[in-house]
């Protein structure tokens, strides 16, 4: 999936809260080799059939699979452009191009590895989160209104939820994705780090 698809399914305001988990996600997963070993989950109460329907047809229209897509390629895309920023001046403009198109293609091999690691932790995670908060904090009424999406106070108390809900979805998602994904982030950073040496050293 391309790095420029970052952004384009995501609305304004919904996009600037993304980013904000998704610096969050990252800021865990850099941690999540080192952090203390975190204490057995609890088990999650069952939700009734009629509310788990409800709420599996809320997460179809509101996509927090995007979560995950941002938390992968926001570090590809912030690596390309440092690594364009470190060049500008110290080579030649042909040299620079052909060394940062070099880099894109370790910073989308990074992107394509990781966002199905990202999207199954986001799955594994998701029924341990976000469904049983949305279960616990709205009745089935609603979660029909949510449906609807009409102009009522149920969507502000939803969209007063939403940082909640994706906090602590992005929080699991790091938590479970980070060791399979760390080591291929330092991978791609390895890599860049070679080619910016290698250009600033050959004439």
């Amino acid at each position: 999936m391309p790095l420029s698809f970052l952004f384009s399914r995501l609305a304004p305001t919904r996009g600037r809260t993304i980013l904000a988990v998704a610096c969050l996600m990252m800021s865990t997963l850099l941690h999540a080799q080192t952090a203390p070993a975190a204490p057995a989950q609890t088990a999650v109460a069952a939700v009734p059939p009629a509310k788990q329907a409800l709420i599996d047809r809320i997460l179809t229209l509101w996509h927090p699979e995007a979560v995950a897509m941002v938390m992968v390629q926001r570090p590809a895309a912030d690596a390309v452009q440092q690594a364009r920023i470190a060049l500008q001046g110290r080579v030649s403009a042909e040299k620079r191009d052909a060394t940062v198109k070099d880099i894109a293609v370790d910073a989308q091999r990074y992107v394509d590895e990781a966002t199905p690691l990202a999207q199954a932790a986001v799955r594994r995670q998701m029924p341990r989160t976000v469904v049983p908060m949305l279960a616990e904090n709205f009745s089935e009424d609603e979660l029909r209104q949510l449906l609807a999406m009409l102009e009522s106070p149920v969507k502000q108390k939803f969209e007063q939820w939403v940082p909640k809900l994706e906090r602590a979805l992005g929080e699991k998602t790091a938590e479970d994705a980070g060791a399979t994904i760390q080591p291929k982030l330092d991978t791609m950073k390895q890599a860049i780090a070679v080619k910016l040496r290698a250009a600033s050293m050959v004439p």
